[in-house]
Formats: structure tokens, C-alpha cells, sequence
């Protein structure tokens, strides 16, 4: 738990509408879940995500966007793509996954 409190989230989707804000809403399960505090969580699209996901500890997004954020990753952001944006056990297991989560 304590890998993610006061971690930067950025969640991406291609228009940066309805997708993402679905994802930040079940980011936000998630993390209330663990008891994990963020230090900041913001939903955009793509073109705003790519010049922007540096500034952010992980960014979650759909699986063939992954590729989208190699800048970012080589920079130390960590970047979880997802194949179901909305599961929240699927968010889980990619921050286990990650190392980020008990």
C-alpha cells in the first residue's frame, strides 16, 4: 500500500471524455479500497497525455496505448495498460503485478 500513497496519476483514454473519467472513477475505488492517499490524480486524452506523463508518477491506460508513453516510462514513470479500463480487479492486479500493492 504504501508504494502508492502520495503518488501522481494520470489515466488516459483517446479523446480524454468518457473513458478516462471512467478510469479515474475506478482509480479512485481502488485506492479509497486500500486506504491509499494520492497526491494528485488527473484524467486527459492521449495527445495531452503523451507531452504530459512525465510529470506523473503512473499512468494507467488501455493496452495499445502503452507504446504511446515510452518517453515517460524511460523517464521512471511507470505505466500500466489495461485490457478492461473500467475493472477495478483487473487495476488491482496490474498494481500487484507492478510490485505497487499487497
Amino acid at each position: 500500500m504504501a508504494a502508492l500513497d502520495g503518488k501522481k496519476f494520470m489515466v488516459c483514454c483517446a479523446n480524454g471524455a468518457g473513458s478516462s473519467l471512467m478510469m479515474k472513477m475506478t482509480l479512485q475505488k481502488v485506492l479509497k479500497k486500500h486506504g491509499i492517499k494520492e497526491g494528485g490524480l488527473h484524467h486527459c486524452a492521449l495527445s495531452e497525455g503523451k507531452s504530459a506523463a512525465a510529470n506523473y508518477d503512473i499512468v494507467l491506460c488501455a493496452r495499445n496505448f502503452i507504446n504511446t508513453f515510452a518517453d515517460a516510462q524511460k523517464k521512471g514513470t511507470i505505466v500500466l495498460g489495461l485490457k478492461n479500463i473500467m475493472s477495478d480487479k483487473e487495476m488491482e492486479k496490474a498494481f500487484q503485478d507492478a510490485g505497487l500493492l499487497d
